[in-house]
């Protein structure tokens, strides 16, 4: 698993560069999002990629490789804003909204390493589509737990989500990297 530890920080390290680069160049204005309006944003950019590999093309120029880091960045400004819930500021210092993108990260990164130890690596022989529908699935979940205020009878919270769609995104990105879509 070393290889994929690897691989997994070389893919957060490229999704944490353009969040850093947008950070300088809007700030923190995604604080103004509301929870709802992130999950809607994640299924927009997830829908755009099932979309593309249904009709087999595209006539947007934007890679679909950026989508998944934008999968990737606006689930850790998810959890960010289920941190920051109370906390009204919207302009955050660029050290502080480092600082919580690098704890999810790496919390996102711990989950992927105790779900590949039980899991075997099974994402690495699953289609990208199937990563793209689970992707899509888990923001229908979320939606659906925002639709009934937060609460779960069982399930996992929307936070657990959040994190598997980043993991499910670095699994892709990884794929990528390997040129093994």
């Amino acid at each position: 698993m070393s290889n994929t530890s690897q691989q997994y920080d070389a893919s957060i390290a490229i999704c944490r560069d353009i969040y850093a680069k947008k950070l300088r160049d809007y700030g923190t204005a995604w604080r103004v999002f509301r929870p709802s309006s992130l999950t809607d944003q994640l299924f927009i950019k997830a829908r755009r990629v099932r979309t593309i590999q249904e009709k087999g093309t595209q006539k947007i120029a934007d890679d679909v490789r950026g989508e998944f880091v934008a999968l990737v960045n606006y689930s850790i400004m998810a959890l960010i804003q289920l941190e920051l819930a109370t906390d009204s500021r919207l302009d955050l210092p660029e050290t502080e909204a480092l600082a919580l993108y690098n704890k999810y990260a790496a919390q996102a990164k711990a989950l992927m390493e105790d779900k590949n130890h039980d899991y075997g690596e099974a994402w690495r022989e699953m289609r990208i589509s199937s990563l793209t529908d689970l992707i899509l699935a888990k923001l229908l979940r979320i939606k659906q737990i925002e639709d009934n205020n937060g609460s779960t009878l069982i399930s996992e919270g929307v936070d657990g989500n959040y994190f598997d769609i980043i993991n499910y995104s670095i699994f892709v990105l990884i794929r990528f990297s390997e040129g093994t879509l």
